[in-house]
């Protein structure tokens, strides 16, 4: 159910006050929306208040550009990109929106005239709690470079009402709170209770024929819940583009039951839109349960069906031929947990709109994208066929019936290779049977892409290599990119204006262009200039510290940042070794003239990872010891920053100096922190693992500090047979440091608190390889501060890093996808 009933009027009647952008129109639209939308004046007025008048302001400036961004789409019938995704963490938007508008001197300004401070202002907004980690941020970064480069791009997703959730510190230990990001209202949104979808859950299929003998099906008996349309503006930079993310909030279809109440069973009443409505009160919630699980896998199908038949009801508002949908849609599946449309695509097709399934079937692969974000086994989602059999029970029979096709013309090609029809199967049959999401996903789409070469090669290669095989040419490598708004010029305006004053403005809009920084690495005013940001940024982080932790840091040691998701694969773990090794050398004084350093730590934990969470207790307990002792006080600090977000990592990529990317070769998909800390100056420490490799080629291995196994290292190493006890028996240091961690050195004599870690390292395999890689990393260690000793040479690699990487834009794979997936192209309007 969409638009309802609209009343017809005529243009010339249809006229509204177009609001200027200087100072004097800025001022007083903030005061007016102060007054007329917030309610107050300035005797009452609340600092959050400003904010959302300033906000309003703002958003009332996106509007003309937004409204005038669509219809010139449906004037021109183009074709339009729909981005799905589980997350989209757009961090905050005020400053953003500015930026990209090219008003944030001119609201600076007006806010200044009236008394107030934009920077002031600018905290009170809350981080967008719509995603967790680099997944979510892609996406957001890939919205802002599709409005600049005008191409008609939507995002598809979830309002979640209380994000991931919020991330504290007890005694050392992660601890889960909701994140109630909504609880002072969204300024940016708009809702849209006109806009609504009946999704159904559970029930049964019935089959008939038809009057012509056709057989059909009637999915009935299910559950309903409402999917309601929340729309934000998404404002391209230094255009008049402005494109649109929706996102879906559940209702129940029925919300309040009289007659439980009445009879004075007032939770009764309620039951029913409670249960509705947790489908997106949280993201991802714990997979532990049976009933988290579930419910996963709900908040899925809902966000896709919303998607799928809102996309349809605008392709149908302009088109009545079936034939046209891959010429006006492209749908693109950030990851697999939108894989899901597929079917629904397919159920919509076959018994809404009364396709045949070869009509149907070549629309949707058509129209289908996928992009892969892990090599991880177990990463690579599954549901079990029993929950989606009482869920979803259309959805089964669909995929069962693509799976029919696909193993019939595998068979047909390779007859006789029962094992490869098992490799290939959209079902793996092995109790309790489950669906293979990724295989889904690369069945129902034309295009499926790695986030850097080397995933893109391994996807090939090693986990699809079959599919491969059988579909030459649809797998392809796009590697993974930032947006330099947001990750330079918003977050590092010091270094933005350095930059600006000597090669212009133009690279904020078009990377590559920063490469004319490179002479500037020989010009030791520069070198001096571009150090004086760096000092300023790390002054700034260390008074944030010092604010939010009581940890004081010392802005003159080198910043060395991890700060990604914990994961075991992205190897904290070794990281916390190497400092407990460095540490207990200078206190024995085996290293008694260390380069002083600030290890800096951020990110969370899923709530159900146990062995993560004991990670960060780690951390926290070898900060409390290190920080405690006067033997290295002065060269040696550990710090943790909770509840990691867009706006922490503002904060402190702007600060980094050393960026710790030293996952196991092989794991990681692409990584975009590793882009953002280099653009922003960092020198990266890592592995030749992901985007890492990449990287390296563009900057010059001499200018990063690569260790560590390779991937055919790591191949060679568990083909041979891999003994993680014998590592630790030819390396001392490393014996010490696990000795110190097994008799309770730093958890008060509990020699329990890390045998899980432990027993991981030691017992269990060392699946990724810490132990293995430990010595390489600790002489990469010393080499970053041999080079850091030296800051003429330091500056000189950290330049040139800016300089080289300007492939990493998300513009330039936008440009990528856009023609060598989408076939889309950019739409100009006044």
């Amino acid at each position: 159910m969409t638009d309802g009933l609209r009343p017809r009027v005529l243009p010339r009647a249809f006229k509204y006050d177009y609001l200027g952008l200087d100072v004097a129109a800025i001022k007083r639209s903030i005061l007016n929306r102060l007054v007329y939308s917030v309610g107050k004046d300035n005797y009452t007025a609340t600092y959050r208040d400003w904010f959302h008048s300033l906000a309003y302001a703002t958003r009332d400036r996106l509007i003309e550009r937004w409204m005038e961004t669509m219809r010139s789409h449906y004037r021109e019938d183009v074709k339009r990109v729909y981005y799905l995704s589980m997350e989209f963490l757009l961090g905050r938007l005020l400053l953003n929106a500015l930026i990209n508008m090219d008003i944030d001197e001119e609201a600076r300004e007006a806010l200044e005239q009236i008394g107030l401070d934009l920077e002031r202002l600018r905290e009170m907004e809350d981080d967008a709690a719509l995603g967790n980690g680099g997944l979510g941020r892609l996406a957001a970064c890939f919205l802002d470079s599709m409005a600049t480069l005008r191409l008609p791009g939507y995002g598809y997703g979830i309002r979640y009402e209380y994000g991931m959730f919020n991330q504290r510190i007890r005694d050392g230990w992660q601890v889960e709170a909701p994140e109630n990001w909504l609880r002072y209202g969204n300024p940016w949104e708009f809702p849209r209770p006109e806009v609504l979808y009946c999704i159904r859950f559970g029930g049964r299929v019935n089959t008939y024929h038809d009057t012509d003998g056709r057989e059909r099906h009637e999915w009935v008996d299910a559950d309903e819940v409402m999917a309601m349309a929340y729309d934000i503006p998404i404002p391209g930079y230094g255009t008049n583009t402005v494109n649109n993310l929706r996102l879906w909030s559940a209702k129940a279809a029925r919300e309040f039951d009289l007659h439980y109440f009445n009879e004075g069973d007032y939770v009764r009443a309620i039951e029913a839109r409670a249960r509705s409505e947790n489908i997106s009160r949280v993201l991802y919630p714990s997979d532990v349960t049976e009933k988290g699980r579930e419910l996963r896998l709900r908040q899925e199908y809902f966000f896709v069906s919303a998607s799928v038949q809102d996309i349809l009801r605008r392709f149908r508002d302009q088109h009545d031929d079936w034939a046209l949908l891959p010429e006006k849609v492209a749908i693109q599946l950030n990851d697999t947990h939108p894989a899901l449309a597929i079917p629904e695509l397919m159920r919509l097709l076959l018994d809404e709109h009364g396709l045949e399934w070869d009509q149907a079937w070549s629309l949707t692969t058509r129209v289908f994208a996928y992009t892969n974000h892990t090599l991880l086994p177990e990463a690579l989602e599954t549901w079990p066929v029993e929950m989606l059999e009482r869920l979803l029970p259309r959805h089964l029979q669909i995929i069962y019936q693509i799976n029919h096709h696909f193993l019939e013309a595998v068979r047909h090609r390779w007859p006789g290779d029962v094992d490869l029809l098992r490799r290939l199967s959209l079902i793996d049959e092995t109790a309790p049977r489950r669906v293979r999401m990724a295989h889904l996903a690369i069945v129902g789409s034309h295009k499926v892409n790695g986030v850097s070469q080397l995933h893109a090669d391994l996807m090939r290669r090693e986990v699809f290599a079959d599919f491969d095989r059988f579909y030459p040419g649809r797998f392809l490598a796009i590697t993974n990119g930032v947006t330099p708004r947001r990750w330079i010029e918003l977050c590092n305006p010091a270094l933005t204006r350095l930059v600006t004053r000597h090669i212009g403005h133009g690279w904020i809009r078009d990377l590559d262009r920063i490469r004319a920084l490179e002479p500037f690495a020989e010009d030791a005013a520069f070198r001096r200039a571009f150090a004086g940001v760096k000092l300023g940024n790390k002054h700034r982080l260390a008074r944030k510290i010092r604010e939010r932790l009581g940890i004081e840091v010392d802005p003159e040691s080198l910043f060395d940042v991890q700060v990604k998701r914990i994961h075991e694969y992205k190897r904290q773990l070794l990281n916390v070794l190497r400092i407990i090794d460095t540490y207990e050398r200078i206190r024995t004084g085996a290293l008694p003239d260390p380069v002083p350093r600030t290890l800096i730590f951020a990110g969370k934990a899923a709530p159900g990872y146990h062995r993560a969470k004991l990670i960060i207790k780690l951390i926290h307990d070898v900060a409390d010891v290190v920080n405690a002792d006067p033997a290295v006080e002065g060269r040696l600090r550990v710090v943790f920053i909770p509840n990691y977000d867009v706006s922490t990592a503002q904060d402190i990529i702007p600060a980094a100096e050393l960026s710790e990317q030293i996952s196991t070769a092989g794991t990681e998909a692409s990584g975009t922190g590793n882009m953002k800390l280099g653009l922003n100056g960092a020198l990266t420490i890592g592995t030749l693992d992901g985007a890492n490799v990449e990287m390296a080629e563009a900057v010059g291995r001499e200018h990063l500090f690569i260790f560590g196994h390779t991937r055919e290292d790591v191949e060679r190493l568990w083909r041979e047979g891999y003994d993680p006890r014998a590592v630790v028996e030819g390396n001392p240091r490393l014996a010490r440091v696990l000795e110190m961690l097994a008799t309770g050195f730093f958890s008060s004599g509990d020699r329990q608190r890390y045998a899980p870690l432990l027993s991981a390292l030691l017992d269990e395999g060392d699946r990724y390889l810490v132990l293995a890689d430990f010595a390489a990393y600790c002489d990469a260690q010393e080499q970053v501060d041999a080079l850091y000793r030296d800051q003429d040479a330091w500056q000189r690699s950290a330049i040139l890093n800016v300089a080289r990487l300007g492939y990493f834009s998300s513009d330039r794979a936008i440009r990528e996808y856009a023609e060598r997936i989408w076939k889309v192209r950019p739409v100009a309007h006044e």
